[in-house]
């Protein structure tokens, strides 16, 4: 699947159950912040031995799959309401990171 057969599957998703009016840029900027802070709880008290360990652990594996993928299904959703190309946005962002931060 690609990012495009993705995004087509959220609007799909949404049509069939009447949702493209509520979401709105607003609404799915607060339905992602809110996703990020679930992710954020899960590694907020682990030391970083822990935190880098997460996906071994198989019940802790499953939220942070849970909330990355809610992450993501929100950004994606977001960026296809707002007409914004998520890989080219990416891209655009790295390029300029090379050049505010050259490598040594």
């Amino acid at each position: 699947m690609t990012l495009d057969d993705l995004i087509q599957r959220l609007r799909d998703f949404a049509a069939a159950r009447g949702w493209e009016p509520d979401h709105t840029p607003k609404n799915l900027v607060m339905a992602l912040a809110g996703e990020v802070g679930e992710l954020t709880a899960l590694f907020q008290w682990l030391t970083p031995e822990q935190s880098a360990a997460a996906m071994a652990e198989p019940e802790l594996r499953g939220k942070v799959l849970d909330e990355i993928a809610d992450v993501m299904l929100y950004l994606a959703r977001l960026a296809d309401v707002l007409g914004v190309d998520l890989l080219a946005a990416a891209n655009a962002k790295v390029d300029r990171n090379e050049t505010r931060f050259p490598a040594p």
